[in-house]
């Protein structure tokens, strides 16, 4: 099971850490990612990391300002959100992979938690 938190209502250029705890089974082996869908809109990446942390991948609308992380010992993943902008407005939802390794594409990520929702406003 899988956990987001962190969500709230922002002005453009604050910052936001969203969390997602993993619970009942140890996701420590999995690719982990955030992916967001805003209002009207098709569910899109944002961004992944590998089982280590080694390796990370963004999105293009997100890069240089979303850092993703994660714990294994604690089991947890986390999205820094820097220079938020409107556009970045939707339900942010943490996923992970049965692989160690990352991927973009929403089909490649079998569990899913329930979203936070992040509005930043102009």
């Amino acid at each position: 099971q899988l956990q987001a938190s962190g969500g709230g209502l922002v002005q453009a250029g604050a910052s936001l850490r969203l969390s997602c705890a993993a619970s009942g089974r140890t996701f420590i082996t999995a690719a982990l990612a955030w992916f967001r869908q805003a209002p009207g809109k098709e569910r899109e990446f944002v961004a992944a990391i590998s089982w280590s942390g080694a390796s990370t991948s963004y999105a293009d609308s997100v890069k240089g300002r979303f850092t993703i992380s994660r714990d294994n010992a604690k089991n947890l993943v986390y999205l820094q959100m820097n220079s938020l902008k409107p556009g970045d407005t939707a339900v942010y939802s943490c996923a992970a992979s049965r692989s160690p390794a990352i991927s973009i594409r929403i089909v490649s990520y079998e569990y899913w938690g329930q979203g936070t929702l992040v509005t930043v406003s102009s």
